[in-house]
């Protein structure tokens, strides 16, 4: 047990993912504990899960965990999701809590829990009108926003990093 706030990041299935670990880092050089949430298909090769247990010496959260069964993290002081999908912020703006992951979104927001998004979505699907609603409705909420990234490559073929420190500076004291 340490006195340290503690962060949730939740991760989704976006290629960009892999680096989680640059964001588990700077938070850490931030005096944050981590835990790390992930949607399922993330778990399934997205990020290097054993390197991020072992970066934040805890399990990855995935799955909801059986009645009776204890917490294994501590109650957030504040979240972050990167990348934040189409189909992970969609969900969440609608309150469709399917997975462990967007079931923590939506119950964070109900504890007043300060979030930050990363956005990972191609600039076709972020068209869609059902994103930006959710995007609007989920800024309604206080959800703060990263500039959005879509991953496509610039005019020298080489693509722009995505800025996962980005996120620490979105919440309150970052």
């Amino acid at each position: 047990m340490t006195d340290k706030p503690f962060l949730y990041v939740v991760v989704c299935a976006a290629g960009v993912a892999e680096g989680v670990s640059k964001l588990i880092t700077a938070a850490q050089e931030r005096d944050w504990e981590v835990g790390v949430i992930a949607t399922p298909t993330a778990m399934n090769g997205f990020f290097d899960a054993a390197a991020v247990e072992t970066q934040t010496g805890r399990p990855i959260r995935s799955a909801w965990r059986r009645p009776g069964d204890p917490r294994p993290f501590p109650a957030p002081e504040a979240v972050v999701v990167a990348p934040a999908t189409f189909n992970t912020v969609n969900k969440w703006a609608a309150g469709i809590a399917d997975t462990l992951a967007v079931g923590t979104l939506c119950e964070a927001y109900g504890l007043g829990v300060p979030i930050a998004v990363l956005p990972c979505v191609s600039g076709a699907l972020a068209a869609h009108p059902a994103y930006q609603d959710a995007v609007a409705r989920l800024r309604g909420m206080g959800v703060r926003f990263g500039d959005p990234y879509a991953g496509e490559a610039e005019g020298d073929g080489g693509r722009r990093e995505f800025g996962w420190e980005r996120a620490l500076d979105l919440l309150p004291g970052g």
